[in-house]
């Protein structure tokens, strides 16, 4: 009897597998029949409620971008719609462009976000830009939600307290990292270099990756747009090893490079897809 039972569950999962294979399977088909027109739309309905522009002074930049980064660049790797628009708004708020970002924390929103998700992924941007630059995109993260009638303050995410940020930082960053920086900076007069090494446990560690809201993979994954926007190479070879131990795939990292490619320009994602390269190879 346990047999008999045993053999109808598996077929039952067989059949159920072999279903959801083929609707991916035809998913993925019927993206490929689609001009990238149609694709570009059929994206922008979704994150703007609209499509690509027809009019304007520019109306030729503007389809030239549009079908270019939602046509083709979100279709490129596996990463959901809803990644892809978290990496957009870190790669604007790092960049500072403000009226691009206001316009993104709307898409990223329409994309099923929560509040409190954009507000840790343009949180999480401190420790990498500094607070003044993180400000102004709170700034402009407070205006929309305002204007969509999202209530503020939202709920706090903070889990660590002054007397354990340190120990709750480290134990984030030690399996990612080591004592690298700690390493790196030993030795600088009046132990300047030790304490240094502290506040990146305890802010960046501790204040930050500790925090609700976002998983550790996805902080990871969020720090390499920042750091393809900055062109900052040496720090994203190490956040390139720190993003496999926290469980990105070599595929997801690709795509998250070529997702910041049109705002930062092809040098900077060609830089950072050149990096990852010899990483990987090393």
């Amino acid at each position: 009897m346990i047999k008999k039972i045993f053999s109808v569950f598996l077929t039952i999962s067989m059949l159920s597998s072999l279903a959801f294979a083929d609707t991916q399977k035809n998913k993925n088909e019927s993206v490929k029949k689609m001009t990238r027109t149609e694709i570009c739309n059929e994206n922008m309905q979704k994150l703007f409620n609209s499509t690509m522009a027809q009019s304007g002074d520019d109306v030729e930049m503007m389809q030239i971008l549009q079908k270019y980064i939602f046509g083709e660049v979100f279709t490129t790797g596996e990463l959901d719609i809803k990644t892809r628009e978290l990496l957009t708004v870190v790669s604007l708020t790092t960049q500072q462009t403000l009226p691009q970002l206001k316009a993104h924390i709307n898409a990223a929103l329409n994309a099923g976000n929560t509040p409190v998700e954009v507000k840790e992924a343009i949180y999480q941007c401190a420790p990498f830009i500094g607070f003044p630059k993180t400000l102004n995109a709170i700034s402009v993260m407070n205006e929309v939600f305002k204007e969509r009638g999202i209530k503020t303050p939202l709920e706090s995410q903070m889990t660590v307290t002054e007397e354990n940020r340190h120990e709750k930082g480290l134990a984030i960053q030690s399996p990612l990292y080591g004592d690298e920086i700690s390493a790196a900076l030993k030795g600088l007069p009046d132990k300047m270099g030790e304490k240094t090494a502290d506040f990146l446990t305890e802010v960046c560690f501790g204040d930050f990756y500790t925090r609700k809201g976002l998983d550790i993979k996805t902080r990871e994954l969020l720090a390499i747009a920042v750091l393809v926007t900055t062109n900052n190479t040496e720090v994203l070879r190490s956040h390139i090893l720190g993003n496999i131990k926290a469980g990105n795939t070599e595929a997801q990292i690709t795509a998250a490079i070529i997702q910041c490619m049109p705002y930062t320009g092809f040098p900077n994602a060609i830089n950072a897809l050149k990096t990852l390269k010899d990483t990987l190879a090393k």
